[in-house]
C-alpha cells in the first residue's frame, strides 16, 4: 500500500531521480523552466535510455540491440 513518505513504496522512480539529478541537473544552470524541460528530456532520450548501464540487467540498452542484430 502506497504511503505518503515511504521511498520503499516508490522505489525505482526515487533511485531514476536521484540518478537523473545527480548525473545531469545539478551540472546545469537553468535560465528558464523550458530550457530545463527540453534539456531534461534530451538527457533522457539519447542518454540515459540508451547509453547508460542499467543496474538491474548489467547491460546497456545500446549493447543489447546491438547484440540483437547480431544474432
Amino acid at each position: 500500500m502506497c504511503r505518503k513518505g515511504d521511498c520503499w513504496d516508490n522505489a525505482v522512480a526515487e533511485s531514476f531521480f536521484k540518478t537523473l539529478k545527480v548525473e545531469h541537473v545539478y551540472h546545469q544552470n537553468y535560465r528558464t523552466f523550458k530550457e530545463a524541460e527540453l534539456s531534461v528530456f534530451e538527457y533522457i532520450e539519447t542518454w540515459y535510455n540508451v547509453n547508460r548501464i542499467h543496474t538491474t540487467i548489467k547491460i546497456s540498452i545500446r549493447n543489447k540491440k546491438r547484440n540483437l542484430k547480431i544474432n
